[in-house]
């Protein structure tokens, strides 16, 4: 009788779950990787975030410790439970042998730290046996970054294997760190549940109670997201007799100053703060254009989500974004500045024939990505780094 083939066991690390570019990403790669030849087991420090009752049943699920949503309301209450959490999870972190060993049980075959908040946790796993894959999905040349820059430096070159989540991210890398002798690696794309995108994006019709033009946002409430940057474009164009709204989708520590500076210039109405979504795409479907104003990003998924909606975007030509969007072709490109950013909005109000070529040509949008190439390279990645454990 034929012996049953092992199941490779696969540990992802993450942080937590809240909205964001990665946690679709590592969703995606939980529900499409193949459970016939793979394990897949996650280990979430913080149970915490929108997305955390998306994971699927079948994952051999465990976390370290509780999400503020557990938490007291009672202020002193939940500072206890934050200062309790935060030593737990140094002792965890110092002796990795305990969520290893007690919590995690972990003989993973290969395991995978998501981001680079996750390089220490797999790196230093008590699991000497396993393979260790590293995933970046930024621009290490980003300002805000660059306090955890030494670390990452250290880190890239003791992984087994290394993903980038653009081709850009490894360039820029590259370019400015020739020297880092880089592990085996691949540019590994995020990929795109098509079908299920367009069936989120029908479910109801938004409304957005204006005559005017509407553009959407998506993205975290976040400095390097240049809603702040957006809010100075729009109240000079609506100054200037161009009439829109803008709705933006998304939480983050940002809010306060957003509605504070939307308050300041007298734009609050037309400005719409509308929080974190599960379901922004009838929003993104509905609107007349989609604009993404950030000072850096990897391979952001929401474009990629845009472009299958064919809707016109602008986009600042940072990070993955220009993998996706050839300028005034099926998108419109700009530099991180608000005089761009006006200039664009205004172009796309009164430039009606470059926004029908661009609607013309995002019909062909979805033929750019492939998903089963990008499920295919991961699993067939893993399966070689599990084969050098036997």
């Amino acid at each position: 009788m034929m012996k049953k083939k092992q199941k490779i066991k696969v540990l992802f690390r993450h942080r937590s779950m809240e909205m964001g570019g990665v946690e679709k990403v590592l969703l995606s790669m939980l529900n499409n990787l193949n459970r016939d030849k793979f394990d897949l087991r996650l280990c979430l420090n913080l149970f915490q975030g929108e997305l955390r009752n998306e994971i699927p049943d079948f994952i051999n699920f465990k976390t370290l410790a509780k999400g503020k949503e557990d938490f007291s309301k009672n202020p002193f209450i939940h500072k206890i439970q934050l200062a309790l959490r935060s030593a737990k999870l140094w002792l965890y972190r110092t002796f990795p042998a305990i969520p290893d060993r007690f919590i995690l049980n972990n003989d993973a075959d290969v395991e995978i730290a998501t981001g680079y908040t996750m390089f220490s946790d797999v790196l230093n796993s008590s699991n000497k046996k396993s393979k260790k894959i590293g995933w970046f999905h930024s621009d290490i040349t980003y300002p805000k970054l660059q306090p955890a820059v030494p670390l990452i430096l250290k880190q890239i070159p003791q992984f087994d294997y290394f993903f980038w989540g653009s081709q850009q991210a490894k360039d820029i890398f590259t370019e400015t760190y020739p020297d880092i002798v880089l592990p085996p690696n691949e540019v590994i794309r995020n990929a795109i549940p098509i079908e299920e995108l367009k069936q989120k994006a029908s479910e109801f019709q938004p409304d957005f109670e204006t005559e005017n033009q509407v553009f959407v946002t998506v993205g975290r409430l976040h400095s390097r997201k240049g809603h702040h940057k957006l809010l100075d474009a729009h109240a000079q164009l609506l100054k200037d007799g161009f009439p829109h709204t803008i709705f933006v989708i998304g939480d983050g520590e940002e809010k306060e100053n957003l509605e504070n500076q939307a308050k300041k210039l007298g734009v609050k109405d037309s400005f719409i703060l509308l929080g974190s979504l599960l379901n922004p795409y009838p929003y993104v479907k509905n609107a007349d254009f989609f604009i993404l104003p950030s000072e850096s990003e990897g391979w952001p998924l929401i474009i990629a989500d845009t472009l299958i909606l064919q809707k016109p975007i602008i986009a600042t030509n940072v990070g993955g974004i220009p993998e996706m969007i050839t300028h005034e072709k099926n998108g419109y490109l700009i530099p991180y500045e608000t005089e761009a950013i006006y200039e664009a909005m205004k172009e796309f109000m009164t430039n009606k024939m470059l926004v029908s070529e661009i609607q013309e040509h995002l019909k062909d949008s979805e033929k750019q990505f492939d998903n089963q190439i990008i499920f295919d390279t991961v699993e067939n990645i893993i399966t070689k780094l599990a084969e050098k454990t036997k």
